[in-house]
């Protein structure tokens, strides 16, 4: 077999396994009701995958093989736990019944038909704490990483990997239903499902780890997400302000890759690669009347992020953005949502509206040790620019290194030691 024809087939093997983890995570739920077997059947089975297909080959439908394989494990803990309590005939030939349907719904004839969204619900429980329930969605219904998952919330790893472990528990030994809630109950976790899809968004437009400077599907899966709950609450201001930031954000993905798979900054990108579609589709979605009313704080932040992103998708050149109006909206920002990423980008826009001096000066703020005791690396490269613009070459060397050797997105970082490289004066292979 060609290294080429080994990477398509893993190549195809991820991909399947970014756009269908969270819809066969939610059959295997539907017709066994396990969550701890249905995950690790899940697992199981990718590994298979990764295993037998370069040998075999890939499947015509490789979900369908996936699915399939994850079934089989399942009953087989199934019988085994059957015969261990001598009670294999009636569970085994309870759990054959059920294989016989792909689709075993919880809740027949319920409001929601999406299986995605049947699965945030489930997690977006009141039992669980919302940082427990956005956490424990996103891992899954769109198969984040522990890893990942932990750099959005700005925890360590092992943190977030105990944080998941006892909200899967919780879901098990307090019996949450895999069902459609009432429609009240609908309602009052639609912010948890908002924020579910907001990370989720967050994950696909900026992964934390691995080679891909964006996650394209993923961000399309999280705003299809979207489109689903608001399609069942069409004036429902947070899904409203959600859909039209997102949209903002995404309408960039092509431009923000170059040729050779590398990083464009924002100033640098080709507009003419811009989805103007998606951008005209966000900038009415701002102007819908269920963003008139009195708002909540989750869905008044989104509405503030999404007029940020406005002021880039609308500006016809990065010298007119008006940098000043983008201040003030994060200052209005901060007093809803003062986080230390909100800092951060505030900081970088105080440095283009007035100086990088100022810039610097307004990082100060940011609660920097919360940052790097999760493992971020946007604070230290954020620094590094900004003293590479006051002519701190030293300082900004160093504050890179640090930047480096936090970033575990391969293309960042090979962003990151090209920056260093052309300021610290060592990138002898760039002509002239």
């Amino acid at each position: 077999m060609t290294a080429d024809r080994r990477a398509d087939e893993h190549a195809v093997l991820d991909r399947t396994v970014r756009e269908q983890w969270g819809r066969l995570m939610s059959l295997l739920l539907a017709q066994f009701r396990r969550l701890d077997l249905a995950e690790e059947a899940l697992a199981d089975a990718v590994e298979a995958a990764a295993r037998h297909w370069p040998s075999r080959g890939v499947p015509d439908n490789p979900a369908a093989w996936l699915l399939t394989a994850a079934r089989r494990r399942v009953l087989d803990h199934i019988r085994a736990e059957a015969t261990a309590r001598r009670r294999a005939p009636l569970l085994v030939s309870d759990a054959e019944q059920r294989e016989q349907s792909t689709r075993v719904m919880a809740d027949p004839g319920g409001v929601i038909e999406d299986d995605l969204l049947r699965l945030v619900m489930m997690c977006a429980h009141p039992s669980l704490s919302p940082e427990s329930a956005s956490a424990l969605a996103l891992r899954l219904v769109v198969g984040v990483s522990t890893h990942d998952i932990a750099r959005l919330f700005l925890v360590p790893e092992a943190t977030m990997a105990a944080r998941l472990t006892r909200a899967k528990k919780k879901i098990v030994t307090a019996g949450i239903p895999f069902s459609v809630p009432a429609s009240v109950d609908v309602a009052q976790r639609l912010d948890i499902v908002a924020q579910t899809a907001y990370l989720a968004f967050t994950a696909g437009y900026a992964p934390g780890s691995g080679p891909d400077l964006l996650r394209a599907e993923l961000a399309g899966s999280a705003i299809s997400l979207t489109r689903v709950a608001l399609s069942l609450r069409p004036d429902e201001p947070v899904l409203v302000a959600l859909l039209a930031l997102m949209l903002f954000q995404h309408s960039r993905r092509d431009a923000r890759v170059g040729a050779d798979n590398d990083l464009v900054l924002l100033a640098e990108q080709d507009r003419a690669l811009w989805h103007r579609d998606e951008i005209e589709e966000a900038r009415a979605l701002l102007t819908r009347p269920a963003l008139r009313r009195p708002l909540t704080p989750v869905a008044a932040s989104y509405v503030l992020q999404a007029r940020i992103a406005a002021e880039h998708a609308l500006s016809p050149s990065p010298a007119d953005t008006d940098w000043a109006r983008i201040v003030t909206t994060y200052d209005q920002l901060l007093a809803l949502q003062p986080s230390p990423a909100t800092h951060l980008a505030r900081a970088v826009a105080v440095a283009e509206s007035e100086s990088p001096v100022a810039g610097l000066a307004a990082l100060e703020g940011i609660d920097q040790s919360a940052m790097r005791s999760a493992g971020a690396h946007r604070l230290a490269s954020v620094q590094a620019e900004l003293l590479v613009r006051t002519g701190d070459v030293d300082a900004a060397c160093a504050a890179y290194d640090e930047a480096i050797a936090l970033c575990r997105n391969d293309t960042e970082r090979a962003h990151l030691a090209r920056r260093r490289a052309e300021v610290s004066g060592q990138d002898r292979s760039s002509p002239g």
